[in-house]
């Protein structure tokens, strides 16, 4: 059952960030890179943030080298470099999530955060963090966007489910 929210989850991802870009690449760059006052300070920074706290815990959970730039770190300058990795990476996500088994999800998952603090969650309870992480800042971005000419998208979940 959480793995088939999972699955849900990962593909409303898609679907949500695509929106989103979709929205913010209307922007002139002026106004998509503009200081907000926001967490991480405009539209660019918080979906550079999104991606990379996407691949920080994406390499807790494989077990592979950790991710540990700061978390407010700018992976991509500009817009369309940002939106192709953000293409890639929520592929990559589908992928990663189309591969695991309910069984997999109740295992600890053995990282570092940030700062070094060891712990250990269970893989299900990690992304179903994951995902609201994301969810979180996304919502950040459209409140900015409302700040905007542009007029942000809906992306509620139950549209997602009816589209």
């Amino acid at each position: 059952m959480l793995l088939e929210n999972l699955t849900l989850m990962s593909r409303y991802n898609q679907w949500a960030n695509a929106r989103l870009y979709d929205c913010c690449g209307a922007l002139p760059p002026a106004v998509y890179q503009e200081t907000r006052p926001a967490f991480f300070r405009s539209i660019h920074r918080t979906l550079n943030h999104i991606l990379l706290g996407d691949r920080i815990w994406l390499s807790r959970t494989r077990g592979t080298t950790p991710v540990t730039d700061p978390l407010d770190t700018e992976l991509y300058g500009d817009f369309e470099s940002l939106r192709a990795a953000r293409a890639a990476e929520d592929q990559g996500i589908l992928d990663y999530v189309a591969g695991l088994a309910e069984a997999d999800l109740p295992a600890d998952v053995h990282y570092a955060n940030t700062r070094g603090d060891p712990f250990a969650t269970p893989l299900g309870v990690i992304l179903q963090h994951f995902f609201n992480h994301q969810t979180h800042h996304r919502g950040q971005v459209h409140d900015m966007l409302t700040q905007t000419e542009i007029d942000p998208p809906v992306l509620d979940l139950i549209y997602f489910v009816r589209d």
